[in-house]
């Protein structure tokens, strides 16, 4: 089980470095703009909001692998890192969708993953 929770939170993790390349260097390529819905003419105005947006979803990241890096160690400290980063991962695929119903197949792109390791690395408490 705890193979399956690393190899989710692992996912989770590589899926949000790749939302940061996205929003933080690629906002302004045609693909991108088609995959979060923003016209050629908004991109350059969201530009700065994307790129602070990207860098969260980066910093997500790097909570989760450091999490995964120190898993066994004592006190559970990697788990409970891991947890935080896939906890938060998952809680902004649900302010996504909650926030616009649109956005389903987004958040469920975005927040699968997390929750799955989410489910697992809290059946290795």
């Amino acid at each position: 089980m705890e193979i399956i929770a690393v190899v989710l939170a692992a996912g989770a993790a590589l899926l949000h470095v790749y939302i940061w390349v996205l929003e933080s260097f690629r906002w302004t390529e045609p693909s991108t703009r088609r995959t979060f819905g923003v016209s050629e003419a908004d991109a350059p105005v969201l530009a700065p909001m994307a790129y602070n947006q990207g860098f969260y979803n980066l910093f997500l990241a790097v909570i989760t692998l450091v999490g995964l890096a120190l898993m066994g160690s004592e006190h559970g400290t990697g788990t409970a890192l891991a947890l935080a980063g896939t906890g938060s991962m998952l809680a902004a695929a649900l302010v996504l969708v909650t926030h616009d119903r649109s956005m389903l197949r987004a958040a469920l792109t975005q927040g699968t993953l997390p929750a799955l390791a989410v489910l697992f690395l809290l059946l290795q408490l």
